[in-house]
């Protein structure tokens, strides 16, 4: 079992930056690759992006590229999902996600969520 906790949530304005965290225990975490989920009211919960093992490969949804990234400490146990030029449409309840399989990631393992608001 791997447990999953993000933080770093909360309101924000357009334009705007946050980070996110996952913090994960249980399995060894360089054994998982890591991804970010997201799901707006009304909509089902879709890939954002997602990180190798090593944190040398990165795969994000097209309407992220370029304005979000993620990165991973494995010496923390940690990955991050750092969201610049937020936009309204950006709002949503963000997962963690691990799973063992890098491309495509079906994500084995779900945090709990955490709040992105953005508001116009």
């Amino acid at each position: 079992q791997v447990q999953l906790v993000e933080s770093g949530g909360g309101l924000v304005q357009a334009g705007d930056s946050l980070r996110l965290s996952c913090a994960a225990s249980g399995r060894t975490f360089s054994d998982y690759a890591m991804g970010w989920f997201r799901q707006a009211p009304g909509k089902e919960r879709e890939f954002v992006g997602g990180i190798n093992w090593s944190g040398y490969a990165t795969y994000y949804a097209d309407s992220v590229k370029g304005r979000f990234t993620i990165s991973r400490d494995n010496a923390k146990n940690t990955v991050y999902l750092q969201m610049n030029n937020l936009k309204p449409e950006d709002t949503a309840v963000y997962y963690c996600a691990a799973d063992r399989v890098f491309r495509p990631l079906k994500a084995s393992y779900w945090g709990q969520g955490t709040q992105v608001t953005v508001s116009s």
